[in-house]
């Protein structure tokens, strides 16, 4: 679900032109990468990026590329990135990408800090010289494997919670958590490594951000005017992020009046009792800037699909449900039995699925089967030319050539033997994450060897897709993928007649291997391009990824027990229907799909069934209309159905509100001002996203030391308190 909307930053294009029209002096986005009239050789001044940067004359040698500090504060970078994303994906399941928020914010920390620490000394060794591009890629490379992981406990991981599949309390699985974390995070990053050589030096895939990423650093040590930029653009994000930090935790005590406006509530208190109708079906305003800024980054089209989608199903098709009784409203509060939660779901009692669903259960499944049928028709359309393209030969397949250790002449990619990545390192981790993966998978989730290998080649074939798919359009579809693996496995499940426990732990376990797999996999190429075209050593990324996986699995599963300590309705919704504060639309997909492809009978309504397939053909039918009908130029007008999808499974419309309101103040500024646009845009988005979080996670800090809005706030405004904020 992450990934469903893909949150990626603009390339900045470089304009020689200022009385040029509107439409040339916007940024490049991932999307105009695949347009005729945009491409990536007129982003990067003429430079084809399927090969390295030329040299700099002006460039100092720069003798360390793997240091201490750029290890630690890639890290810890990558950390802040992590705890906003496990924050937002359980708001909604969005999640945005830390490589040129690690990249900014590492030249902004270490370049400063590089000139006032003299290199002798022992504190100089570490934190002092020269700090050049090749050693900001290692701090981006670092941050983007510390920032990766928190997917799981977005989905799957408190999946498994809300069908009790594990113990009560995430604390008590501490141990069972990070084994599944390392089974995720390291086989991906392992089996990747000789692959580089075929995608990006043979396929020559673009990967957009990460090429962009490249660029961004070249352009930030670029002497004086790299300098002034880079420092306009960190005070931007940091002046932003400690803003939206500080409203965050303030929003906690008072959420009816600086956060959430509830003005259907508000205008049936005072007598206009037909507005109930907005707070029934979440018509609320939020003032959130995280998904103002996820609004900014994501641009009109898949913003205002998301808004669409959520006027489709929470404006047109609940309200008709709930009139016709095809499914039907929880009304928890006696005082208000006008009040209904039509976004309410639980898992408690099966029949309710079919005979009495609410109208969340209902749209949930046109949701994943738009999602699913939509990218995968995305995927296999937009890749056809790719793959007709593509010319191998038999020494592409030779073995000699992939293992040996003599730089040719003729050899396109020119990294020097020595700073590659040694064959020895990435079979030996590749045999040991294997071997592990099948004893955590047997002794702890009750796996057989060839259910565990299973997962781990499907992980391995997803992985394959997602590469792929990111490497061409930007888009890592991880969710998709694992809502696949979810299939697979409910059909082995059924077919061994496994009983519906085991059978949902083994669906669940084997998608995180899925969906973990196939995000590092993804992430760790788009670092090695990120290297490859700033010319930095393969073998120095590779050991700053490992060490970012390692601060991911501890990151991640401590901020996963830290949020649902505080909330604990993330995993156990109340069965009254009470509204919990963070939605975790991710979660309740995972669980659905565990329930329904493990149960005798499929468990959906049959009018959502008919739903889905007919939507399912008309996202299809707009993927060959697009590719095959329409002229590119006209693209931004197709709606984007994985954002509709989203929206479906999404119940909080306050979302796509905001981030329609984002993506349209995001088109004007770009109209009116193009040149702060392209200077800012970035950073100030970067740090509504990154202040919002983090302030999340402090209001889990404030909950569960017990001073939190819950205890000492106002719940003026809200029709009850736990609907706010």
């Amino acid at each position: 679900m992450s990934t469903a909307i893909d949150v990626q930053p603009t390339l900045e294009r470089k304009r020689t032109n200022h009385s040029s029209s509107n439409d040339e002096k916007r940024s490049l986005s991932a999307e105009d990468v695949a347009q005729p009239d945009h491409t990536l050789d007129e982003a990067f001044d003429g430079h084809d990026v399927s090969k390295p940067f030329p040299p700099d004359a002006d460039e100092i040698e720069e003798t360390h590329q793997l240091t201490f500090r750029a290890l630690l504060v890639g890290s810890l970078l990558g950390a802040v990135v992590g705890a906003s994303n496990i924050y937002l994906g359980l708001k909604t399941g969005f999640t945005f990408g830390p490589q040129l928020f690690g990249a900014i914010f590492g030249f902004a920390i270490l370049k400063p800090l590089s000139k006032m620490i003299p290199e002798s000394g022992l504190l100089g060794k570490f934190l002092g010289g020269h700090f050049g591009p090749k050693e900001n890629c290692t701090v981006q490379t670092a941050a983007t494997a510390a920032g990766g992981l928190g997917i799981l406990f977005v989905s799957a991981v408190p999946a498994m919670y809300r069908l009790n599949l594990l113990s009560e309390l995430p604390q008590q699985d501490i141990g069972r958590l990070i084994a599944l974390t390392v089974c995720a995070g390291f086989f991906g990053v392992f089996f990747v490594i000789p692959l580089r050589r075929y995608y990006i030096i043979n396929q020559k895939l673009t990967f957009p951000t990460p090429a962009a990423t490249a660029y961004t650093i070249r352009q930030l040590h670029r002497g004086r005017s790299g300098a002034i930029a880079a420092r306009k653009k960190s005070l931007a994000l940091l002046y932003s992020f400690i803003g939206v930090f500080c409203y965050k935790v303030m929003t906690g005590y008072a959420p009816g009046i600086i956060y959430d406006w509830h003005i259907g509530w508000t205008l049936y208190r005072l007598g206009f009792t037909g507005a109930i109708a907005l707070e029934n079906y979440g018509w609320v305003i939020e003032f959130t800037p995280a998904f103002f800024g996820a609004g900014m980054l994501s641009g009109l089209n898949a913003s205002w699909s998301f808004l669409g989608g959520a006027i489709l199903a929470w404006g047109i098709i609940a309200p008709s449900l709930i009139k016709t009784g095809m499914a039907v409203a929880s009304h928890p509060y006696e005082d208000f039995p006008d009040l209904a939660s039509n976004y309410a779901m639980v898992f408690t009692d099966i029949e309710r699925y079919t005979q009495s669903p609410s109208a969340r259960y209902w749209l949930l499944w046109p949701g994943v089967f738009i999602m699913i049928v939509y990218s995968f028709a995305d995927i296999i359309v937009s890749l056809i030319p790719a793959f007709k393209a593509v010319k191998l030969s038999k020494e592409d397949f030779n073995p000699r050539k992939w293992f040996s250790r003599e730089l040719t002449e003729d050899d396109e990619d020119q990294t020097p033997i020595e700073d590659r990545v040694p064959h020895l390192w990435w079979i030996v981790g590749l045999i040991i994450s294997t071997i592990s993966c099948c004893a955590i998978l047997a002794t702890l989730f009750h796996m057989n060897v060839g259910t565990a290998i299973l997962s781990l080649i499907l992980g391995f074939f997803f992985s394959f897709v997602a590469v792929q798919s990111s490497g061409h359009t930007d888009v890592n579809p991880v969710s998709t993928v694992a809502k696949a693996s979810q299939l697979v496995f409910g059909g082995v499940s059924k077919g061994v007649g496994m009983e519906a426990r085991p059978a949902q732990t083994l669906n669940l376990a084997a998608g995180v291997i899925a969906a973990g797999s196939a995000a590092q996999a993804a992430d760790m190429t788009g670092d090695l391009k990120t290297g490859y075209l700033l010319r930095a050593k393969p073998r120095n990324q590779f050991i700053a990824q490992l060490v970012g996986a390692v601060v991911a699995v501890f990151l991640s599963c401590g901020l996963f027990i830290l949020f649902t300590k505080a909330t604990p309705c993330i995993l156990y919704p109340a069965d009254d229907g009470t509204i919990c504060t963070y939605g975790a639309p991710s979660v309740a997909a995972w669980a659905a799909v565990a329930i329904a492809v493990t149960a005798p009978k499929l468990p959906v309504p049959r009018t959502s069934g008919y739903t889905s397939i007919g939507l399912g053909i008309a996202s299809v039918l707009t993927v060959l209309l697009k590719y095959y009908v329409i002229p590119k130029k006209y693209w931004h007008w197709v709606p984007n159905w994985n954002a509709i999808g989203l929206a479906f499974v999404v119940p909080q419309v306050y979302y796509p509100l905001a981030m329609g309101a984002g993506s349209l103040f995001n088109y004007f500024w770009a109209k009116r001002n193009p040149q702060s646009y392209d200077m800012y845009m970035f950073a100030i988005s970067a740090g509504l996203l990154a202040g919002e979080g983090l302030g999340g996670v402090f209001q889990a800090l404030l909950a569960v030391a017990g001073v939190d809005g819950g205890k000492y706030g106002t719940a003026i405004g809200c029709p009850a308190f736990e609907f706010c904020g």
